[in-house]
């Protein structure tokens, strides 16, 4: 059964998905790295893994609240959360967190690069900050998460998802540093898994419509219901993971079923 129940905790949006116990899982994986992890799609995508038996490693650049976020987690019982402060646009501090991740759980599996920004204005009044804020995050940041995890994911055969948008194929305005980070997003992630295919780690990206989450400084409510729901990512998320490896579906779209009324 399936209830929708309001909710206060600052992870979730307004509208949560209650089920019961997750069906037994056919996950291979035991560890996971997940980039903006302490709330929204990421939150809810460690959630999923953790109740599955998968232990995860989720970052974020608020340490509170990555570590509360790890806290809720590890209260649920199954796989393990370990939270850790991270920017992603210090390699260094990637580097180091799953070198600390590999230490601590014994390897790494999954590379969920979902940490991004956004900033939205007409090109003529952004500023070089704000151009360079979701470049380096967006795209960048991908890019260092990618070059941190290829050694171990390479001796797991490992997977990695990276989480783009149907903003890197559709242009609008207000959106050209969002578009030009995720347009670009696209093409690396394909570019990346030409390149890995052989190497034996599956690549694919996701690329979500509107989400009801705290992008951009929006406050999920009753009114995102029309909207897509961070725990249907979460499993898409499952899905590609428990696809039989000699299936790569390797770039997925995915939009509300219905447009916004009104």
């Amino acid at each position: 059964m399936c209830l929708f129940a309001p909710s206060t905790n600052p992870r979730r949006v307004s509208l949560e998905v209650m089920t019961t116990s997750p069906t037994p899982s056919k996950l291979t994986i035991k560890t996971a790295f997940i980039t903006g992890g302490s709330k929204g799609i990421g939150f809810f995508t460690a959630k999923a893994l953790i109740e599955r038996g998968v232990n995860v490693t989720l970052t974020a650049r608020n340490a509170a609240e990555v570590e509360a976020a790890a806290a809720e987690l590890n209260a649920l019982g199954h796989g393990t959360a370990l939270g850790l402060a991270v920017d992603v646009r210090d390699y260094a501090a990637l580097e180091g967190a799953i070198t600390q991740t590999v230490d601590t759980f014994g390897g790494l599996d999954f590379l969920f690069a979902n940490a991004g920004v956004g900033i939205f204005k007409p090109v003529h009044e952004l500023s070089l900050e704000d151009w360079a804020a979701v470049i380096d995050t967006n795209l960048t940041g991908v890019f260092y998460s990618v070059k941190a995890a290829v050694p171990h994911l390479e001796r797991s055969s490992g997977y990695i998802i990276t989480l783009s948008s149907l903003a890197g194929k559709n242009p609008f305005a207000l959106a050209s540093a969002y578009n030009a980070s995720k347009f670009g997003l696209n093409g690396f992630s394909e570019a990346i898994m030409l390149d890995l295919r052989p190497k034996g780690i599956r690549v694919s990206t996701i690329m979500p419509g509107s989400v009801s989450t705290h992008f951009a400084g929006h406050t999920p409510s009753e009114s995102d219901a029309w909207k897509i729901q961070s725990e249907d990512i979460a499993q898409i998320v499952i899905d590609l993971l428990e696809m039989n490896p000699r299936t790569l579906p390797s770039r997925v779209e995915v939009r509300p079923s219905q447009p916004k009324k009104g």
